[in-house]
């Protein structure tokens, strides 16, 4: 019972030490693909993606945010309320001629929601209306898949772990007095289910979901060195990102880090 007692207190101080340190958890698995499932796809925009730019998810300039042109919008069903911002999907065009036989996936990230629209049929035009899964892709990541004057094609889809460069990347809104952040380059599962921060003179203060991608608090923070605790929605993870910003931190700039989900 001794020897079973000191393995545990042994397992529990190592995956304390490997969170603190910014790595995930020993006890959770790093994520999965899941299983391919039926949809189908559309796209908006043109050849230089400038549509996509934006977008429901908060990401911004997509170029500049390292996300490029192979983003997709998805119908609400898989939006998950922002939730599922920042997910990885590998898309497969199956059951159509206009498929690009000589392409078998491609990877995209979910940057936008595709709304519903109620004045058409789902099966004519609604294609993002409930139940449906649909993804809306830029026109490039479309086009790799299949031919674009088909407009609308059957695909496969999965789930797939986001594979980033680099760490969590923060993006600042709002004052001293309200932080809304949006966090972009997120790996493993790709999403976000809670983040805390954590100023210089604070504990650990809860952050509410906005939309999408961006986290706010409502506190003082202003003068203060910030880091940050996220919570993975998928793998249940948990990263703390010490000293993300330094304590003359601004709304409008952007904080890098070294340290991410797998």
């Amino acid at each position: 019972m001794a020897a079973i007692y000191q393995y545990c207190s042994l397992f529990i101080t190592l995956t304390l030490m490997l969170t603190i340190i910014g790595k995930p958890a020993l006890v959770m698995g790093t994520f999965q693909p899941s299983p391919w499932t039926l949809a189908h796809a559309t796209f908006y925009g043109d050849e230089t993606a400038s549509a996509t730019m934006g977008g429901a998810c908060g990401y911004g300039n997509l170029f500049v945010n390292g996300y490029g042109t192979d983003t997709a919008a998805l119908s609400s069903t898989l939006f998950n309320n922002g939730y599922a911002c920042g997910t990885c999907y590998q898309i497969k065009c199956v059951q159509s001629s206009a498929c690009n036989t000589n392409v078998p996936y491609t990877t995209v990230t979910a940057t936008n929601i595709c709304p519903p629209n109620w004045s058409q049929a789902s099966d004519n035009g609604g294609w993002c209306n409930p139940p449906r899964s649909h993804f809306d892709m830029s026109k490039p990541a479309f086009m790799k898949i299949a031919q674009w004057k088909a407009g609308i094609v059957p695909v496969m889809y999965r789930r797939v772990p986001c594979v980033r460069s680099e760490g969590f990347r923060f993006s600042f809104q709002g004052n001293g007095y309200w932080l809304l952040v949006y966090v972009m380059n997120v790996g493993g599962g790709g999403d976000i289910a809670n983040m805390w921060v954590k100023g210089s003179r604070t504990g650990w203060i809860s952050m509410s979901h906005n939309w999408g991608a961006s986290y706010q608090a409502f506190a003082t923070l202003s003068g203060q060195t910030l880091s940050f605790k996220i919570t993975s929605y998928t793998t249940k993870e948990t990263i703390i990102a010490w000293n993300v910003a330094p304590s003359n931190w601004g709304a409008g700039l952007t904080y890098s880090t070294h340290v991410n989900f797998h």
